[in-house]
């Protein structure tokens, strides 16, 4: 695929969907995004190779960067040339074999100490979330808030993306308080015209977010 990973080292696009299975990576695509993320659960072995083959083929055609959560393995088979694990999966992978392969990656943090952890495996960037309350998953970790944004800024120079809760209403605040990217999940899956929806965002994103609007 059309390695987008030394451009996204300067920096992620402001919208960064995050996105369940192929065929929403396949709704998405021709829309005009730069990045997608690939979030499969409970997938068959077989399953999985199939969802990402079919995605890398998709974001190829549109020339859109896909990171494979979690599935490093396969991703590094299939020729992925981005991951992103959680805590415990960088606990579990094999981190060497993915640098040696040349697959970049990002990790998962809700706490300082989780970003310590995640920034001693030295990845190409961190995400950051809950930032606010998610209908997504039951959460053990209070929403992080901007000040917590703002801090894991202060914590490293990597690209860092915010996750969790986050609207096109709430993005400037999130972006201004230090964020490179915004990720999101359910404000587009379950928006009632998805594709309506991701124009906004992409919209809402491209312009510099109003610091006049940050209010901590």
């Amino acid at each position: 695929m059309a390695n987008k990973s030394d451009d996204m080292q300067r920096g992620f696009p402001r919208f960064y969907p995050v996105m369940p299975d192929l065929a929403w990576v396949e709704r998405l695509a021709p829309l005009g995004i730069e990045v997608i993320q690939l979030r499969l659960k409970d997938a068959s072995p077989d399953e999985i190779e199939r969802q990402i083959k079919g995605a890398l083929k998709v974001c190829n055609d549109y020339d859109v960067q896909l990171i494979v959560n979690d599935y490093w393995q396969e991703a590094i088979r299939l020729g992925a040339d981005y991951i992103h694990l959680g805590q415990e999966d960088i606990a579990e992978a094999d981190v060497p074999a993915i640098k040696k392969a040349g697959v970049k990656f990002g990790v998962s943090s809700h706490s300082l100490e989780e970003l310590e952890f995640a920034l001693s495996y030295q990845p190409d960037y961190i995400a950051l979330g809950p930032v606010y309350e998610t209908l997504l998953k039951k959460m053990k970790w209070a929403p992080q808030g901007l000040e917590n944004v703002q801090l894991w800024r202060e914590k490293t120079d990597l690209p860092l993306i915010a996750i969790g809760g986050i609207t096109p209403h709430l993005a400037g605040l999130v972006l201004e308080a230090g964020a490179d990217s915004v990720a999101v999940v359910t404000d587009v899956i379950t928006a009632p015209v998805p594709e309506a929806r991701v124009r906004e965002w992409l919209s809402e994103t491209r312009s510099p977010p109003d610091s006049s609007k940050l209010a901590l």
